[in-house]
């Protein structure tokens, strides 16, 4: 997160515990809860040897909600020292466009995977072929080359920043802090935001527009089944994506006609950055809710078992008999880490 804001962060008396707590529970509970999801990809693709398209988008997501929440802890250091930075100026620099970076990447992967849903939804047929792993990665790959363009900037120009009593802080010291300013929030705001939304939401009003008007042939029923479960879940990641980012780019756009921020304003603020973080850590529990699937497949990767029982009914003489397969062995291949489709819906 950028601290463009620095009249908020700075002068603010932060020596009340209760932001950090709240902090330090966001973090804690993102940390453990995106650690889960990686593994639990991991483990299915170590073995099945494959993923899916969702699979590909959700670990990329994770990996990337993990990067930022392991920025937080620098954000509580400052809020309990009074906004003062004591990692030197390098660290400065590369927390701060990590954070950055972290939060681009997640908005443009949350729109890559809205067109995706709209390619399997809308074009079922027409783009199988297109829509593959191997391509989905080339659209990550392309995901994080774009998004080291756009925080370019801040990789000029944080720094640290000096601070009365001869400490310092660490900030995005602009040339011409009033224009700069500005021009570089609105530069965020569309970029890492406005555009992104727009996308969505158009894209799925097209979705919902297909489902409720399409008279064609329909893909057989499972397929339909597991595209909508996965359509479902992309909804939800993305509303509460946005639903937590709102608060902290309006007050973004608010502050650049406030001159002196009042604490409520600056509280205000902090709240909206601990929601965005938030937002890091609740996508891991909306898999768990959205998703049987996952479920079963995070029981399996935390408590394995070596052996499986499986009882076949004789066709002979009535009785049953018991025998051990391996694990992972017979496992059906409509399993995914979400319902998907069998090859990469």
């Amino acid at each position: 997160m950028v601290y463009v804001l620095n009249s908020v962060f700075y002068g603010t008396p932060h020596s009340s515990a209760v932001l950090p707590v709240i902090f330090g529970i966001i973090c804690f509970l993102g940390i453990m809860g995106n650690c889960i999801v990686i593994y639990t990809i991991m483990k299915k693709t170590k073995c099945h040897g494959k993923q899916t398209v969702p699979d590909i988008f959700i670990l990329n997501l994770s990996i990337v909600d993990l990067l930022f929440l392991l920025g937080m802890p620098f954000l509580i250091h400052q809020l309990l020292g009074n906004g003062t930075w004591h990692f030197g100026g390098v660290m400065c620099t590369l927390i701060t466009a990590l954070d950055s970076n972290s939060q681009i990447v997640s908005t443009y992967i949350l729109t890559a995977m809205t067109l995706d849903r709209y390619l399997a939804t809308v074009h079922p047929i027409r783009f199988n072929s297109v829509r593959t792993p191997y391509l989905a990665a080339l659209v990550i790959g392309l995901v994080w080359g774009l998004s080291f363009l756009t925080i370019i900037p801040v990789l000029m120009y944080t720094g640290l920043m000096s601070l009365p009593d001869g400490l310092v802080a660490c900030a995005l010291l602009l040339p011409d802090p009033v224009t700069d300013t500005y021009w570089f929030t609105l530069y965020q705001f569309f970029l890492a935001f406005a555009i992104p939304l727009g996308i969505i939401c158009l894209v799925f009003f097209r979705i919902l527009q297909h489902m409720s008007t399409s008279v064609a042939p329909l893909p057989p029923r499972s397929l339909r089944v597991r595209t909508r479960k996965v359509t479902r879940m992309a909804v939800a990641i993305c509303s509460a994506f946005f639903i937590c980012w709102a608060p902290y780019y309006i007050l973004q756009l608010v502050h650049l006609g406030v001159n002196q921020p009042s604490p409520a304003f600056s509280y205000a603020y902090y709240i909206a950055i601990s929601m965005g973080y938030a937002n890091s850590s609740i996508n891991p529990f909306l898999y768990i809710i959205l998703s049987e699937t996952f479920k079963r497949r995070f029981f399996s990767a935390v408590c394995p078992t070596n052996r499986k029982f499986r009882v076949n009914p004789s066709n002979t003489d009535g009785s049953v008999s018991v025998r051990m397969i391996p694990e992972g062995a017979q496992q059906d291949p409509s399993e995914d880490l979400i319902p998907s489709r069998a090859v990469s819906q």
